[in-house]
């Protein structure tokens, strides 16, 4: 499959090394997503989770699932070439959105985003995902996200923890994140300075983490997730992040429902 929004050494990278940078993709919808970041802080979801350290004043804002209630993310998810990068990324006929990430960093914030994948995070596995990460502010390379090199295809998934280093699942006793920052010299950690509008694309299963916003620049990133034809439901020990509450649904089952619309389909 291809498209005519990727080059082939784009698609290349993607599939071995589990994410790549897309310069410019998206820079036609930088001013109305951030107008729409303005407005989900001002009415957020019932899924926001703002994260402040211990006497610090800057937040780190973040929501989910809320790409259909304000109109430039609505524009980013569907009137942007997304999903049909995202299938051609995948390897998929079809494009179904799972959900959105927002994330706020504000000037002088000292969150630091953990090493993860987000996979186990999820009510949803299989092989074909991808997250675009697309920042809204000019991001450098030592504060922008960092990936290591061929994780999506390790076979262990290693066990999720809230971004305050809890456990999502209590009593898991799956393997933890190994220590990255202590051993960088083992690992290939790919990286980039990014504009407003650029994108990374990675899979669900892709090792990564940011640092904190020790800057005077605000961190806008949106997020959105996406899944292809073998998605499947998963068992997941307890509530998922994002969490879908009232969700029936079997693991095994396909992969669907009218939160996830296919909004590409290959001729």
């Amino acid at each position: 499959m291809t498209s005519g929004y990727l080059t082939d050494e784009q698609i290349e990278a993607f599939r071995r090394d589990g994410a790549v940078l897309l310069k410019g993709a998206f820079r036609d919808y930088v001013d109305i997503a951030r107008k729409a970041i303005e407005e989900n802080k001002a009415n957020p979801s019932w899924r926001e989770r703002t994260y402040r350290p211990e006497g610090a004043a800057s937040p780190f804002f973040q929501d989910y699932v809320v790409w259909n209630r304000f109109d430039g993310y609505r524009a980013l998810v569907k009137e942007s070439p997304m999903a049909e990068m995202a299938a051609t990324l995948m390897g998929s006929r079809t494009a179904r959105i799972f959900h959105d990430h927002i994330l706020v960093k504000e000037p002088g914030n000292s969150n630091v985003t953990p090493w993860h994948q987000d996979a186990p995070y999820y009510l949803v596995e299989g092989q074909q995902t991808v997250s675009f990460w697309v920042p809204l502010d000019a991001v450098p390379r030592e504060r922008t996200i960092e990936y290591v090199a061929g994780s999506h295809k390790w076979s262990t998934v290693f066990r999720p923890d809230r971004f305050d280093g809890t456990p999502l699942f209590e009593g898991d006793a799956s393997q933890a994140v190994p220590d990255i920052d202590a051993n960088r010299d083992q690992y290939d950690i790919l990286g980039w300075e990014v504009e407003p509008g650029d994108a990374v694309a990675f899979a669900f299963t892709t090792l990564h983490g940011a640092p904190a916003n020790a800057s005077p620049d605000r961190r806008r990133v949106i997020s959105v997730r996406w899944v292809g034809d073998d998605a499947r439901f998963a068992a997941r020990p307890g509530p998922t992040s994002p969490a879908f509450p009232d969700l029936q649904y079997k693991p095994g089952e396909p992969f669907g429902g009218e939160e996830f619309p296919v909004l590409f389909t290959a001729p």
